[in-house]
């Protein structure tokens, strides 16, 4: 495999640790969050700053993870008395606030970002270990949806007002949700600085939020291979079709319409209820 396609698998990977963690938000938990790329640069920017004071990825890694997901629990507290579309809108604003604070902030490198971040020196093991991570947080995820967790926040997702009268702290398992989420998109902030060697704002903006929620809702609201796919067709599809990168919001937001038309479960559900028609009918 050529230096192009391992740096493309390595992007992949890092894409689907960020679809996994916000569909254990907004898939499992139902709280809609469009401010996820802020976590993904918190996590990428404390690894950028641990990293040029000497650290290497065995303090970068988990201070990432942690420092991402204490952030993402204070964001998740303060919008605890939000739902729905200003749920939606309260992070928008953290995501934004995120961005302004990195741009005119000196130490964190402002308009210019952080460059030349130190190697791992892990050479060419680098992207099995991004890859692993990937596996890694997909068993966590599934862990997390088939246990007692999980169907907590499936209850909460379908009715809130339903789950609190059934005696579920709901605003804890919110908290949990985002905390646990937020964590992990951490994660994948810390092995994108080290992928790429820099860090700017301009990869943890808005359109990067709307990407990660497209992959969500294209796989489907709560699938775990769903986003997985998702998360992969909408890395490598940006390379096959290079015309189609000055224009991702809008391919981005045709694609969530064409979705929401024609498969509103997702696209892998859909793609596995066909395969079932089909093999009923061969059957038949």
């Amino acid at each position: 495999m050529g230096a192009y396609e391992t740096s493309l698998l390595t992007l992949v990977a890092i894409h689907v640790i960020l679809a996994l963690s916000l569909n254990l938000i907004t898939g499992l938990c139902g709280q809609v969050s469009l401010g996820h790329a802020a976590f993904f640069g918190v996590g990428a920017y404390a690894t950028a700053l641990l990293a040029k004071a000497g650290f290497g990825m065995a303090v970068t890694l988990p201070c990432a993870l942690l420092l991402a997901g204490v952030v993402g629990l204070v964001v998740g507290f303060c919008s605890l008395r939000v739902r729905d579309d200003f749920l939606a809108i309260a992070t928008m604003a953290a995501g934004f606030l995120f961005v302004g604070a990195v741009r005119t902030t000196d130490a964190l490198g402002g308009e210019l970002g952080i460059s030349q971040i130190p190697a791992t020196g892990l050479g060419a093991a680098y992207p099995l270990l991004v890859v692993a991570c990937a596996a890694l947080t997909g068993s966590v995820c599934w862990v997390v949806k088939r246990s007692w967790l999980g169907y907590v926040f499936e209850a909460v997702s379908a009715d809130e007002q339903a789950a609190r009268s059934l005696g579920i702290d709901t605003p804890l398992y919110k908290l949990a949700a985002f905390t646990i989420g937020t964590a992990l998109a951490g994660l994948a902030g810390c092995l994108y600085a080290y992928h790429l060697g820099n860090v700017g704002t301009e990869a943890f903006g808005f359109p990067v939020s709307v990407m990660i929620l497209a992959m969500v809702v294209i796989g489907g609201m709560g699938s775990l291979w769903g986003s997985v796919l998702a998360a992969a067709l909408l890395t490598l599809a940006p390379e096959w079709f290079r015309f189609v990168n000055d224009y991702k919001l809008l391919v981005f937001g045709l694609l969530l319409f064409a979705i929401m038309r024609i498969a509103p479960q997702g696209l892998f559900p859909w793609l596995v209820q066909q395969l079932r028609l089909l093999r009923a009918k061969e059957a038949a």
